[in-house]
């Protein structure tokens, strides 16, 4: 639950990007080069200089105009890197589809830097983040650390959102064909951000790999995919000698419904020495919520370790057994840590008890529990009857609360919540009606209810 909160606007390295290039990058001049800087024709983009040429694309790419698409395209040929990079990031500040072709050549660039950073551009136009004009020494380090370190990132474009399938095939591409792990752990990064549900087959592969960030990154994408066909496929890497593969393997075929995977899951949590693996696997058990694992996660439940409690709050929650009901509010009342007293309060309501939903959604403007509260609506939503229950909540008093919710239902909503959204996308806060015409546009998409379509693509 913790891995997969919703958080469908931003990517964990991008927004890092484009911070530093606004704090750090150099003015540089727009005033056109001489001829004698720029060679006997007088274009900037032909001089011999390629420092000039650099500026005076990067200048393109500052204008923003379609027009300076075939112009930038040609700099992608360019044989200095340093123009070349220019030129990606250029075509991305433009963000226009027709920058999506050049982009998708550029991540076959001979540069595995410039492949890197094309993709990331690829998967921008969607996020509504993508680097700006001026590359900086923050931008190198940053791609530095794209080939070599792993981080879980949860982000995912809204449903509805269509993808180019120029956008998919550079991807997959790189994915199954790229000459350095860098490259294949951005592709699959990428992958799972836009739940380019077609490259499962690869993925899972890639899931195999002896490279332990390209097989964590493709772990990763398969979870936010979802592709329930990938999880039998899994099971394997519950014996991986690599210890966070094995970890992030034992949470992966629970969310993907891994059913066969039960009793391995239960050998390890059971048996294994190292704590963490073992939280790992039950982690998996809560994602399954199979009533088979309910000893399990009434003896977890009052555990000392912290992690435990959550997840078997959670299992308990999920395994849909009421009989737990009375032992779940035992565990509420004695628990003192918020996080997991959040867990019970969603297992409650999964089970029926509609006690703690004003706890739940007043968790929503807090710092501390805000992302965990979202994402368990999120999941409680999924019942359409569970759904209605939520309106009332979006007349809250409070913005912040009415906006989370909108988000919720970006991923949830129904036929049913297209009146209330509606009348939320007025609200007098900006934020508020933004966030409510996002989750109308999903909804929409989703139901096939007719109305406007995204002018733009999520999160611009």
């Amino acid at each position: 639950m913790r891995r997969l909160c919703v958080l469908l606007i931003f990517s964990s390295s991008i927004p890092a990007i484009a911070s530093a290039l606004q704090t750090t990058a150099q003015q540089t001049s727009s005033a056109p080069a001489t001829a004698q800087q720029s060679g006997s024709t007088g274009d900037p983009l032909k001089s011999t200089d390629p420092k000039i040429r650099a500026r005076a694309v990067r200048d393109l790419g500052t204008q923003g105009a379609s027009s300076s698409v075939p112009a930038l395209k040609s700099a992608l040929n360019d044989s200095d890197v340093n123009v070349r990079r220019e030129a990606v990031l250029a075509l991305a500040s433009i963000h226009q589809s027709v920058t999506l072709a050049p982009l998708a050549g550029a991540s076959r660039d001979a540069d595995p830097d410039i492949q890197i950073l094309a993709i990331q551009c690829l998967v921008g136009y969607y996020t509504g983040q993508t680097p700006e004009a001026g590359f900086t020494g923050f931008m190198k380090k940053n791609l530095k650390r794209a080939k070599g370190f792993f981080e879980t990132d949860d982000t995912r474009i809204d449903p509805g959102v269509m993808v180019d399938p120029v956008v998919l095939a550079a991807l997959e591409y790189e994915l199954t064909n790229a000459r350095t792990f860098g490259v294949q752990r951005v592709a699959a990064k990428g992958l799972g951000t836009l739940m380019a549900k077609q490259a499962v087959p690869d993925l899972v592969k890639t899931a195999h790999s002896n490279d332990e960030d390209l097989a964590r990154e493709s772990l990763n994408a398969l979870s936010k995919i979802r592709d329930t066909s990938a999880g039998p496929q899994l099971i394997d890497l519950l014996d991986a000698p690599n210890k966070n593969v094995k970890k992030d393997a034992a949470v992966t075929v629970g969310i993907l419904r891994a059913h066969d995977a039960i009793a391995k899951l239960q050998l390890i949590f059971q048996n294994n020495s190292d704590k963490k693996t073992r939280e790992k696997a039950l982690q998996g058990l809560a994602y399954l919520g199979d009533p088979v694992s309910i000893s399990i996660f009434n003896k977890a439940l009052w555990s000392q370790d912290k992690q435990f409690r959550i997840s078997a709050a959670e299992g308990l929650g999920r395994a849909g057994d009421k009989k737990n009901i009375d032992e779940l509010q035992k565990a509420e009342a004695a628990e003192k840590d918020g996080d997991v007293r959040l867990a019970m309060q969603f297992a409650l309501t999964a089970l029926g008890k509609d006690d703690y939903l004003d706890s739940m959604t007043n968790a929503l403007n807090t710092k501390l529990h805000a992302d965990t509260a979202q994402t368990y609506l999120e999941e409680l939503t999924r019942n359409p009857q569970f759904l209605a229950k939520l309106y009332p909540y979006l007349k809250s008093k409070d913005a912040t609360t009415r906006r989370k919710l909108a988000t919720v239902l970006v991923a949830t909503g129904d036929s049913t919540s297209i009146a209330p959204l509606e009348q939320l996308s007025h609200d007098s806060n900006a934020d508020v009606a933004a966030a409510a015409l996002r989750a109308l546009r999903a909804t929409r998409a989703r139901v096939g209810a007719q109305g406007p379509a995204p002018k733009q693509p999520a999160g611009s």
